[in-house]
């Protein structure tokens, strides 16, 4: 399967140290980019082929080269970026376990197969999750990019070429301690405003602790974030996967559902349609990811990129 992308610039080696070119096999920068699960890797518009990444107080500018994925940071940023997209695991055996009969994830496989799922940090992702609801990708973007910018600290990342970029870390729960409930309504937040305050001040408070959200176990996460203020179980599901790297982790939103109903729902129909709503969608996943334990989070990347990116065109 090929991960890499093709046309690359040309490229000045000599500018470039070769302790920060690394080879991977199942990466690629722009389909991870469009699988929803990160919100601030966006192209550099002067660089072609050069994709910019923010996460907490980090800048990354990433490419990929002849030799391999060339991480332009400092060097002592370079191990929290190899954490960061899970370049310890190999996706390869996760696409090779997928059952021979099933067409539709093997081709979701094969389209998205340079999609990792990054180790991102647990608060980043609760805030941008909850303001993903019934928002578009872009407006995502744009909404976690302008909260960034209003109380995250500007930083500057010098890089392998002697330009410095100017940037915002995403806030700290105690950075955003001034944020009222008006002032996040005033960034057209909406709804999740209040969610997003009351996230604040529990956390600021200690009544949510997020070092023991990251210890709990998966249904124990799963069981903590749905009693929190806002966060029902997509949303805990996303960040399940996204912020705790709970790998199984399967989220559902209306992409899920439509794939679900459309690729699968059709194998045991007489089944399917006796269950209620409640169950159907949790019954399905059992029978048709239920043999990826531990990594079915994987495949719904696989299969929500698939279907919104090659199928629909919608990213």
């Amino acid at each position: 399967m090929n991960t890499h992308t093709t046309n690359l610039p040309a490229i000045e080696k000599h500018n470039f140290p070769n302790s920060h070119i690394i080879s991977c096999l199942n990466l690629n920068l722009a389909q991870i980019a469009a699988s929803g699960q990160c919100f601030r890797m966006l192209p550099v518009p002067e660089k072609p082929g050069i994709w910019s990444l923010i996460s907490g107080t980090h800048y990354l500018e990433i490419s990929e080269t002849p030799d391999g994925f060339f991480f332009d940071c400092p060097d002592e940023a370079l191990p929290f970026w190899k954490q960061y997209f899970d370049l310890g695991t190999d996706y390869g055996s996760f696409i090779a376990s997928i059952r021979a009969d099933d067409a539709y994830l093997a081709a979701a496989a094969d389209a998205g197969s340079g999609i990792r799922i990054l180790r991102q940090d647990l608060w980043e992702m609760m805030i941008t999750f909850l303001i993903s609801q019934q928002k578009t990708i872009p407006k995502i973007r744009e909404a976690v990019e302008t909260l960034a910018k209003k109380y995250g600290a500007k930083r500057t990342a010098a890089l392998s070429d002697g330009s410095i970029r100017t940037y915002y870390s995403f806030p700290s729960p105690e950075e955003l301690a001034s944020a009222s409930l008006d002032d996040l309504l005033a960034l057209k937040l909406g709804y999740r405003a209040k969610y997003i305050h009351r996230l604040i001040q529990d956390v600021l408070a200690g009544t949510v602790s997020l070092e023991s959200l990251a210890a709990l176990p998966p249904d124990e996460a799963m069981t903590a974030l749905t009693s929190l203020y806002g966060i029902g179980p997509k949303v805990a599901n996303c960040v399940c996967l996204f912020g705790l790297h709970h790998i199984d982790a399967f989220p559902v939103d209306t992409w899920i559902e439509q794939i679900l109903t459309k690729e699968y729902l059709p194998k045991h129909p007489i089944r399917y349609r006796r269950l209620p709503k409640s169950r159907l969608y949790t019954t399905i996943i059992q029978d048709f990811f239920g043999s990826y334990k531990g990594y079915a989070g994987v495949m719904q990347q696989y299969i929500f990129y698939y279907e919104r990116s090659i199928r629909n065109g919608k990213f």
